[in-house]
C-alpha cells in the first residue's frame, strides 16, 4: 500500500484544489519474473504486482466533465466524456481518456470526475506506469457507478484504451497483472486463451529487486516489430511441418529439434534462434511456476538465469548495460537468479533476492554498475502486493473489489 505520506500528500492537494473530500484508489506498477516476447506469441508469462504504484484521489462532478490535475507533471487536462479526444499537450491524460472511451465503448454510463493524479513507478523504465494508471482509472469509475465489469473485463477494457485509443500495441499482460494481483504471489497468464491462476511463493523469504539501467534507447519499436515479423516467418515454415499451427505457443522443444534443420534452410538462422528463445522460453515460464509452488527457489533462479541468456544471445534483445546490471546480479551472495525483463535494449533487470542479502546486494550492483557503464542504477527492493484496489474508501460508497473470476482457469 501507499506510505501514508503519500496518501496525505494527494488528499490534501485534491483537497486545497477542488474543496471537498476524496475517495482514493491505487493500482500497482509489476514486474515480470519470466516470460519474456512470449505475450505476442499466444505464451505464457509470470509476473507480479510490486509496491510502486499509481493513486487517483476523486470525487463525483454533477455533470459529463472529467478535470484531471498530475502532481508529478504539475500539470493539468480537462475533457468532455461526450467528447473523448487525445490531448498532445499532455500525453499522460491520453491514458485516462482512453479508459473512459474504452468504457462508454463498451455501454458504461460514466459521470463526470474531479481526480488528483500521483504515483511513484517510473515512467519509461518497463514496470508498466500506463497500465497502472488505466487500471486506477477503471477504477475509479467502477466507484462512481455506472460501470459493472469483472475483474478480467476491466483488465480487458484498459487493454483496449492502450491499443485503440492510446496506440500502443501492447499485450494483456500488464493489466491483468495490475487487476488480479495478489500478495505473496505470482500470475501465471495464459496469453492465448486469457486463463489464469495465482502462482503461490509459498511464504518462501525472498525479495524482488529491480535494477534500472537509467537507458531508455528508441530501438525498441523498430526492433519489436522485427522480432515479431521474424517469429511470424518461423510459424509460416514450421506451418507446413506441424498443420494447425498458428503461433510458436504451438511449437513444443521436441518439435522445433525435429525441423530446426528446415527451419534454418527456409528462413535462415536469425529466425531460427529468434524461434528458439520464445519456444524455449514458453517451457521455462511454466516450469517456473511449478518450482514456485513446491517451493524449489533455486530452480527458479537458474530459469531466470537461462531466461537472460536467451534473451541476450537467441532473442537479442538485451544491451550492455543490461548485462552488466544482470552480471553483477549473478555475482552478488544470496541472490536466486537474475535477468533482464521488459521489451529490452534498456530498462529495468529483476532479481530474487534472500532479504538479509538485500542491503549488500544493492550496494554491490550499483558499484559494479558504476564501474563497468560509469551510470548510476536506480535500485527497488519491492514487495509482492495486491492488485488494484482502494485507498480511502468513502464510508457511504464502499468501492467494489470486482465481481467472480478471481482464480479463473489452469493454464
Amino acid at each position: 500500500m501507499p506510505t501514508p505520506e503519500r496518501v496525505q500528500a494527494i488528499a490534501d492537494a485534491f483537497r486545497r484544489r477542488y474543496g471537498v473530500e476524496p475517495r482514493i484508489v491505487r493500482a500497482p506498477g509489476r514486474v515480470n519474473l519470466i516470460g519474456e516476447h512470449t505475450d505476442y506469441n499466444d505464451g505464457f508469462v509470470l509476473p507480479v504486482a510490486i509496491d510502486r504504484d499509481v493513486m487517483i484521489a476523486f470525487a463525483p462532478r454533477g455533470d459529463r466533465t472529467v478535470r484531471l490535475y498530475s502532481l508529478n507533471f504539475a500539470q493539468e487536462s480537462a475533457f468532455s466524456l461526450d467528447r473523448i479526444e487525445l490531448d498532445r499537450t499532455a500525453p499522460w491524460s491520453n491514458y485516462v481518456r482512453g479508459v473512459a472511451w474504452s468504457l462508454q465503448e463498451k455501454g458504461a454510463t460514466l459521470c463526470g470526475v474531479d481526480a488528483v493524479i500521483e504515483g511513484d513507478v517510473p515512467v519509461a523504465a518497463g514496470l508498466s506506469s500506463s497500465a497502472a494508471i488505466e487500471v486506477a482509472t477503471a477504477r475509479t469509475f467502477q466507484a462512481l457507478g455506472g460501470v459493472s465489469l469483472t475483474e478480467t473485463q476491466l483488465a480487458l477494457s484498459c487493454q483496449r484504451a492502450e491499443n485503440r485509443f492510446v496506440g500502443v500495441n501492447c499485450g494483456i499482460m500488464d493489466q491483468f497483472i495490475s487487476t488480479l494481483g495478489r500478495r505473496g504471489h505470482a500470475l501465471l497468464i495464459d496469453c492465448r486463451s486469457l486463463e489464469y491462476r495465482l502462482v503461490s511463493l509459498g511464504g518462501a523469504p525472498l525479495r524482488v529487486v529491480v535494477a534500472d539501467t537509467t537507458v531508455r534507447r528508441g530501438l525498441v519499436d523498430s526492433e519489436y516489430n522485427a522480432r515479431r515479423s521474424q517469429c511470424e516467418q518461423a510459424v509460416a515454415t514450421l506451418r507446413q511441418y506441424l498443420p494447425g499451427t498458428t503461433a510458436l505457443r504451438d511449437v513444443s522443444l521436441d518439435d522445433l529439434a525435429r525441423f530446426r534443420a528446415a527451419l534454418d534452410t527456409a528462413a535462415g538462422p536469425l529466425v531460427a534462434r529468434r524461434a528458439e528463445h520464445v519456444v524455449g522460453e514458453n517451457a521455462r515460464t511454466v516450469e517456473g511456476a511449478a518450482a514456485l509452488e513446491r517451493g524449489d527457489l533455486a530452480r527458479f533462479g537458474q530459469l531466470m538465469n537461462d531466461s537472460h541468456r536467451s534473451l541476450r544471445d537467441l532473442y537479442e534483445v538485451s544491451c550492455p548495460e543490461l548485462d552488466a546490471l544482470v552480471e553483477a546480479a549473478w555475482s552478488a551472495e544470496g541472490v536466486y537468479g537474475a535477468r533482464m525483463t521488459g521489451a529490452g535494449f534498456g530498462g529495468c533487470t529483476v532479481a530474487l533476492v534472500q532479504p538479509d542479502a538485500v542491503p549488500a546486494f544493492v550496494e554491490h550492483v550499483g558499484r559494479q554498475y558504476r564501474r563497468r557503464t560509469g551510470r548510476q542504477a536506480a535500485v527497488y527492493d519491492c514487495e509482492i502486493v495486491d492488485g488494484a484496489g482502494p485507498v480511502v474508501p468513502s464510508p457511504l460508497a464502499p468501492l467494489p473489489t470486482g465481481r467472480g473470476d478471481r482464480n479463473k482457469g489452469s493454464p
